[in-house]
């Protein structure tokens, strides 16, 4: 499956030019949820911002890692892309370790914002099971999809995230594949059993939030495990979505790590 792409760059990249960065948003983004740091590095390198398959504007279909790991190796090649650095949030950070551990070859580098390789992640969405059978108006403006929403999501910044995966205007709608990303919420949650004695041997980082609890050191074995050549780095003060509490603060992180890159 070839998925949609933002793609920036600098205005003239240099003849020996830099390997590309791929940019994986989290569940029920999209890839200009990433925009702060996409417009940093594409300063000096080429970025492509991917929609995973159900989000944003790529095609809809039956969700799994493998499949979202092929899904993005799929579109670099076509893309010319591959290698390329790689980095991805949440579920997209999943999505970058699987495609790490199985097409090593299209990973030069590895970053992984705020999701270990195991089962959890999410759980705080608080989604209702049944939002996929949501019943739309006629018409909807933002205020009103933001109504429509208040009574089954509490969370204002869950609703915010969710209201923009709402078709807006005449004959709204859900914009996503909301019922395969439903179905598939236990694999999303989960972590694929590997074969024994996988692992990526490429530089990784791992970038958490200090007050989010989806890296913690019971993780530590099964990252080094994988990973063997990665090293954690925590902002202080950011929660889950790291890139949105601390911008400054991540991109440098990231800017500092892909300078370390031979």
């Amino acid at each position: 499956m070839l998925l949609n792409v933002s793609e920036r760059g600098p205005e003239h990249p240099t003849p020996a030019g830099s390997l590309p960065v791929v940019l994986l948003h989290g569940l029920f983004g999209r890839g200009r949820n990433l925009g702060f740091v996409q417009r940093k590095l594409a300063t000096t390198r080429r970025t492509l911002a991917m929609d995973l398959r159900n989000h944003g504007n790529s095609p809809h279909g039956p969700m799994s890692y493998p499949a979202m790991a092929q899904d993005v190796l799929d579109t670099m090649e076509q893309a010319h892309a591959n290698p390329a650095i790689v980095l991805g949030h949440s579920m997209g950070g999943k999505t970058a370790m699987m495609l790490a551990l199985t097409h090593p070859s299209a990973v030069k580098a590895l970053i992984v914002v705020d999701i270990a390789p195991a089962q959890g992640g999410f759980d705080r969405l608080d989604l209702p099971e049944n939002l996929d059978k949501l019943q739309f108006p006629a018409h909807l403006d933002l205020q009103g999809t933001n109504e429509l929403l208040r009574p089954f999501i509490a969370s204002d910044a869950v609703r915010q995230l969710m209201a923009q995966n709402i078709r807006q205007g005449d004959n709204p709608g859900w914009a996503i594949g909301l019922p395969e990303i439903m179905a598939a919420m236990p694999d999303i949650m989960g972590w694929p059993q590997l074969p024994a004695g996988i692992r990526y041997d490429g530089p990784t980082l791992f970038i958490r939030g200090e007050n989010s609890p989806y890296i913690s050191p019971a993780n530590g074995p099964v990252m080094h495990a994988l990973f063997p050549h990665h090293r954690l780095e925590s902002i202080s003060g950011a929660g889950h979505w790291v890139h949105a509490d601390a911008p400054r603060r991540f991109t440098e992180l990231v800017e500092d790590f892909l300078a370390s890159i031979p």
